[in-house]
């Protein structure tokens, strides 16, 4: 007897020990969240899949034998990523995000799903300018380039992560950089804060008012317009030349009453910055129903990018809902 009671004692000690563990090991995952929310953002363009793949993550976390794992951080950044992968990768995936019809998910700035934003290497890589261009690229690749720009990995870390060679990894960064580089936009001079915000400002009234000219004097020659058509259309909408453009943003800009009546009311217009980049917001009550955005160069407009398909705003709502505006530039559109 007193042998079978000393065998049934070891289970609720073992229980009381493993919830505590259980305690802190999750608070070990939480303290990484965000920056693996930050990651997987990066590699898919979309903060739902995003929260999706760092919720997969934490499963595996909970499933997973945490003694053996001697440096967590290295073995989440190492599922987070290769979960992001997997994703990109899927037949789902690739018939989703066919050339032409997919748009990265804009966020304000301010999310921390935007994470580490120091450098300019760290910014630009979630820009949406460097978000699409990334579609170009490989899932390793893509993978490599936000590792190693973004969160600043080495080479070595970088192989350990995704079971390549430091030398691939160095490769797979060269090809990489060289295809961003190639589809930038032409570098020019840097637009300042309260420059950027004029040359907005001076859009948005050139557009609602109806002034061709002043439209195509605030566009670069080969500025180029996106639209996702408010989720109407599969296809992206693309705009190719400045008068092209100028007439689409006069049709677009202009309110009337049947947009209104779309729209399901009259609808605010203000000014604030969008994956880093200059951008107006089209508001009803607290609701962003509307964002376009602007890539400037040398003083001028080289992208413009309107988002209003209501599932690329779901998590900007959300932001937008705990954010303190300043005035409207327009009260009542």
């Amino acid at each position: 007897m007193p042998a079978e009671a000393a065998v049934a004692q070891p289970p609720r000690v073992v229980h009381v020990d493993s919830t505590a563990a259980d305690r802190f090991d999750t608070s070990l995952f939480e303290a990484s969240r965000n920056r693996l929310a930050s990651l997987a953002y990066r590699l898919l363009g979309s903060a739902v899949d995003a929260e999706d793949a760092v919720q997969d993550a934490f499963l595996r976390w909970q499933a997973a034998d945490r003694q053996l794992i001697k440096v967590p951080e290295a073995w989440l950044t190492k599922v987070v990523t290769n979960l992001c992968l997997d994703r990109l990768r899927s037949a789902q995936a690739r018939h989703e995000r066919a050339v032409g019809t997919w748009l990265p998910e804009p966020l304000l700035d301010g999310d921390p799903i935007l994470g580490p934003a120091d450098t300019f290497e760290q910014r630009e890589s979630v820009s949406l300018a460097v978000l699409t261009l990334m579609e170009s690229l490989s899932a390793l690749e893509r993978a490599v380039y936000v590792l190693r720009e973004a969160f600043s990995c080495s080479h070595a870390e970088i192989a350990g992560i995704l079971d390549i060679t430091e030398s691939a990894s160095q490769q797979h960064l060269h090809r990489a950089r060289r295809r961003i580089d190639a589809g930038r936009s032409r570098s020019g001079e840097a637009v300042d804060p309260a420059s950027a915000r004029r040359i907005v400002e001076e859009f948005l009234a050139a557009a609602s008012s109806g002034r061709t000219e002043r439209l195509v004097a605030l566009l670069t020659e080969d500025a180029t317009a996106i639209s996702d058509g408010a989720g109407l259309t599969r296809k992206l909408l693309r705009y190719n030349t400045p008068r092209r453009i100028a007439a689409v943003a006069r049709a677009g800009f202009t309110p009337t009453a049947a947009k209104r009546r779309f729209a399901g009311g009259s609808l605010a217009v203000r000014y604030a910055h969008v994956n880093g980049t200059p951008a107006l917001l089209f508001v009803l009550g607290d609701r962003i129903v509307g964002v376009v955005t602007f890539d400037l160069t040398h003083s001028r407009i080289a992208t413009v990018r309107g988002i209003a398909a209501p599932s690329r705003l779901t998590r900007m709502n959300k932001s937008w809902r705990r954010h303190e505006p300043g005035m409207p530039l327009i009260t009542q559109w």
